[in-house]
């Protein structure tokens, strides 16, 4: 697969609404595109946790203990609702204050990412070939590139004068959008 390629079909995967994506996207709206730029390496590193042990071992692994991955789709189908409930449930004063877009959830939802292990089994070259350390560098640069996107995409929702009321729908619609996600995934595990 060419760079060119590779850039294309990492970018469309990654710009495709996820969990990640809408929580992005949430903060830019509750706090401006600044909180986005500090959630981009929470981002990165989820990226990063899930990918490199994938790329290393993933397939090994996962065909040796095929139950694995039903478990790993299953635990980010739990997790994803688990987000969905909170962000239904917190209030305006927590979204107010970012209390449910933290870091850590920015980094455990993007960990549990299944576009994490498409990108490391099937969209990277192998590990020992040459290209796969600058192709994981551009998968780097897009990530930040479309957390920032949606960041400002979401920074682009905000209504100074809408208020908590405003806010609070938008919580609602990317709760209900989690909540989907999240269904999805635990259909998808179950297939399987």
């Amino acid at each position: 697969m060419s760079t060119l390629a590779y850039g294309l079909a990492v970018l469309a995967l990654l710009l495709a609404p996820g969990p990640t994506n809408t929580l992005i996207g949430l903060a830019g709206a509750r706090h401006g595109l600044a909180r986005v730029i500090g959630l981009v390496p929470a981002e990165l590193a989820g990226y990063l946790a899930a990918i490199l042990p994938a790329a290393l071992v993933g397939a090994q692994v996962l065909s040796a203990f095929p139950a694995l991955s039903v478990a790993l789709k299953l635990a980010a189908a739990l997790w994803v609702m688990i987000l969905a409930v909170k962000l239904w449930r917190s209030s305006a004063s927590a979204a107010a204050a970012g209390q449910t877009l933290t870091a850590g959830r920015i980094f455990v939802t993007t960990a549990l990412n299944p576009k994490a292990l498409v990108i490391a089994l099937v969209l990277l070259p192998a590990v020992q070939d040459p290209a796969f350390l600058p192709r994981l560098g551009l998968f780097c640069l897009l990530v930040a590139g479309v957390a920032l996107l949606w960041g400002a995409a979401g920074a682009l929702t905000r209504r100074a004068s809408a208020g908590a009321q405003w806010m609070h729908r938008l919580q609602r619609i990317a709760s209900g959008w989690l909540g989907l996600i999240s269904l999805s995934l635990l259909f998808g595990a179950l297939q399987t």
